[in-house]
């Protein structure tokens, strides 16, 4: 019978439609957007050693949050438009959501490079003062911006910028708990390296 040799290959080709128009032609697929600009994605692969990464992430946090009008940092200034490119975008929400996976990949590249270096046959990076440098820098932006976090959860109205506020604000408190962890600082002959400017 034709029809039912035909009818699986019409339901694959509709389930196929369907799929398209769910993936590629819905609204939430066309909302998607990257959270970092072309220009801060170059800055990250540009800087590879974890302390100067986080500098990195941290500045893209504070980039966000001033866009979104819940902080006012100092460094903003002409001087940063060559290298960092134009302010972030999006909405209060999407700001939010940035800077909560912002601080969640660095977190996570301080886990990654600890992981690694368990691993590693060779000398233990934990510990090395570019490390610890991370930790410590990361700690200090949990401390000045964890406060801000819980703040501005206790106004907003919006339950989703809330719970993206205190995600965040968790996140902080765990870094500085962390940093109490860190092991006794190794001897380093690391050369000094190129900062990213702020």
């Amino acid at each position: 019978m034709p029809f039912r040799r035909k009818f699986p290959l019409i339901l694959s080709f509709i389930s196929a439609v369907i799929f398209t128009f769910l993936t590629v032609g819905s609204p939430a697929a066309a909302q998607r957007r990257d959270f970092v600009t072309e220009q801060e994605a170059e800055l990250l692969r540009k800087y590879q050693s974890i302390d100067q990464r986080i500098d990195v992430l941290v500045k893209m946090i504070d980039r966000r949050l001033v866009v979104a009008g819940i902080a006012d940092v100092k460094w903003r200034a002409k001087k940063d438009s060559f290298e960092w490119g134009p302010e972030p975008t999006g909405t209060r929400l999407e700001l939010l959501s940035d800077v909560r996976r912002l601080f969640q990949k660095a977190v996570d590249d301080i886990d990654d490079v600890a992981s690694r270096s368990e691993n590693a046959a060779e000398t233990n990076f934990v510990g090395s003062a570019e490390f610890n440098s991370a930790v410590k820098k990361l700690a200090a932006a949990s401390r000045r911006l964890g406060p801000l976090f819980e703040s501005e959860a206790e106004r907003v109205e919006n339950p989703k910028e809330r719970g993206l506020l205190l995600e965040a604000a968790d996140l902080a408190r765990q870094v500085i708990e962390a940093e109490s962890n860190l092991p006794k600082e190794q001897p380093s002959n690391r050369k000094t390296k190129d900062k990213p400017k702020s």
